[in-house]
């Protein structure tokens, strides 16, 4: 969510840094603000609450300029949105800090600086790491020692990047699970949060490993890692556009974002998760607090995010324990549900203005929820300014009409909310570093399902005169069918259906010949046995089975039946958003073969704010 930049040039960095966060705008926030050292080695600082466009008509107001400084779009997580709450925050003696991420034992570090006559001016976990980085500063007499000391005593994720006009000369930053690059110019150097930002300066770039501490000059850059030992870290280039709406090689935005989703997972997933532990704070300031008296949950979305809802509700109740309700939004509307006690009510919009999921949380707000809570992925949207609760998906701007990296992201916010749930139902430490490993794992899964787009471009041949087709899974691979079948139907107008794999005799069997390719999707879990006798219902019939197998689930090719080998070691929780990723390749080169507008489709629109 929060965004970070910082500069050091023989320029002035302050267009830099401002043009690095309206970059980052779309990871969400309610603040921004900036520090630069000027020219007589004075920091000037200005923050302001809202858009960071506010803080460009503070900066008219306030000219300012300066060689070396820092900028930040902050997201509320200790202490509301507010000037004094806005980073960068700033110790004695000129010295300032922005970060990203929640500190855990803030707590303990204020009470102890308190005591040594430290004074707050606002909420923030930040500002205890600005004051600890001065009080190691009295001792050591040198920034980057003072840094690498009270990163030491940090618990939680964090990014960090700190200036001081005692040594105007360098940034120091440092890493603890939350991003931060460092960003090559010529006799100058940038770091930020996210390689986007500083696309306009360079396309050099050096990541920070967890545990890092970098000193940033604008000729020199030096790296030590978490045991303290001098590191080389190495130089990427990017291949990424300036533009982050612009195709780049891919044929169209649909294929770019699918191709984009192991990013935007771990994008998500970033400043979330660290240690093994969930920080649950990010979903906001009165997280934990809502949490622990959470009872019951009840879940309202439309078209691709209620399949989302529907995949959550099995690891709500499975793995968290706690009972969960979900809704389509348009039906919620009209009818009058009975709320239990304590129940957190839950929407998820890939837009933040879908009409039914919008009027559905204002019907809740006015129905005895213990609290709302929104999954979203664009931060300045409807949806999210209304709801107490926040957990913004990173997937950045989605341009195709049928969702895909947006799905697999909310997917993974829930799956946060799940391990939230579960630690506030008694879950114990164990059981969620497992459960965080899983979450942390995801990326790399996706990236090797990806690995199937060949193999799934000449399958789709066989699709493409095809009117009719059938997606089957059971359990939280239900709703998986249920979202193939939508992404099919929606760009190759194919008409296609999902069902429960064990529906099949109750009348979709009826509709199965040789002519109805009938798509199952089978990783190896408990219902693995129970789906293998659906499949064989299937060929009894005469109907072609394309069935995406985990490669020990002991299905094999044969006539009529083509087997798509999946990736090995794919775990349950992990399974909804892998085995979704074939299923949107399928839609797309089915797509492209019938010859249909893939990103734009017919009688489609992106966010749909009508009822």
């Amino acid at each position: 969510m929060c965004g970070i930049v910082g500069a050091v040039a023989e320029r002035n960095v302050v267009p830099i840094l401002m043009e690095g966060l309206r970059r980052l705008e779309y990871r969400g926030y309610d603040s921004a603000g900036i520090a630069v050292l000027n020219g007589t080695k004075h920091l000037t600082r200005l923050r302001t609450v809202g858009k960071v466009r506010m803080l460009d008509e503070a900066l008219e107001h306030t000219p300012t300029a300066g060689k070396i400084g820092i900028a930040h779009t902050r997201w509320a997580t200790h202490g509301v949105p507010s000037e004094r709450n806005a980073h960068p925050h700033i110790s004695h003696d000129g010295l300032a800090i922005v970060h990203n991420g929640i500190i855990e034992n803030h707590e303990a570090l204020r009470a102890d600086l308190l005591r040594r006559g430290y004074q707050f001016t606002s909420e923030t976990d930040t500002e205890v790491i600005a004051h600890r980085v001065h009080l190691h500063l009295q001792s050591l007499r040198d920034l980057f020692e003072a840094v690498r000391a009270t990163v030491a005593e940090l618990e939680g994720a964090y990014a960090l990047v700190v200036v001081s006009e005692d040594e105007p000369e360098r940034l120091i930053l440092a890493r603890q699970g939350c991003p931060v690059v460092i960003g090559l110019g010529v006799d100058e150097n940038f770091v930020a949060s996210d390689v986007a930002a500083l696309l306009p300066v360079t396309r050099r770039f050096i990541f920070l490993e967890e545990g890092d501490v970098a000193e940033v000059r604008r000729t020199a850059v030096t790296i030590i890692d978490r045991k303290g030992a001098p590191v080389t870290r190495p130089v990427h280039q990017s291949e990424l556009s300036a533009d982050a709406a612009e195709r780049g090689p891919y044929q169209h935005f649909m294929l770019k974002e699918i191709h984009e989703q192991p990013r935007a997972i771990a994008e998500t997933l970033q400043e979330r998760v660290a240690n093994g532990r969930l920080l649950e704070a990010a979903f906001g300031p009165a997280a934990t607090q809502i949490l622990a008296r959470t009872r019951n949950v009840h879940i309202v979305a439309c078209g691709t995010s209620y399949h989302a809802a529907c995949v959550a509700r099995y690891f709500i109740e499975q793995i968290s324990k706690v009972p969960c309700s979900v809704d389509i939004a348009s039906e919620y509307r009209y009818r009058k549900p009975l709320v239990p006690p304590d129940s957190l009510f839950v929407t998820i919009s890939q837009s933040g203005e879908t009409a039914d999921t919008l009027a559905a949380l204002r019907l809740a707000a006015q129905s005895g929820y213990l609290s709302s809570l929104a999954i979203c992925n664009v931060p300045e949207s409807s949806l999210v300014r209304e709801s107490e609760l926040v957990m913004l998906t990173r997937a950045g701007p989605e341009i195709g009409v049928a969702s895909t990296k947006a799905f697999t992201t909310q997917l993974t916010a829930l799956g946060m909310l799940v391990v939230a749930l579960a630690r506030h139902q008694g879950s114990d430490a164990v059981r969620e570093r497992m459960l965080v490993s899983r979450l942390i794992e995801l990326p790399a899964m996706v990236e090797r399902a990806l690995e199937l787009d060949p193999v799934i471009k000449h399958l789709a041949e066989r699709f493409a005169d095809k009117r009719h087709a059938l997606f089957l899974g059971r359990g939280a691979l239900y709703p998986i069918a249920l979202e193939g079948a939508l992404k099919l139907k929606e760009i190759s107008y194919i008409h296609a259906e999902g069902y429960p794999a064990g529906e099949l005799k109750h009348g979709p069997l009826a509709l199965v010949d040789a002519d109805m390719p009938v798509v199952a999707v089978a990783p190896n879990n408990d219902l693995l046995e129970k789906l293998k006798s659906n499949l064989m219902e299937v060929r009894a019939r005469g109907g072609e089975l394309f069935v995406f197998a985990d490669p020990e689930s002991g299905i094999s090719a044969s006539d009529g039946v083509t087997v798509i080998e999946m990736p090995r070691q794919v775990t349950y929780v992990q399974s909804p958003v892998v085995y979704s990723i074939p299923l949107q390749l399928l839609a797309y080169h089915a797509a492209i073969l019938k010859g249909t507008d893939v990103d734009q489709p017919r009688n489609l629109a992106k966010s749909v704010t009508v009822e």
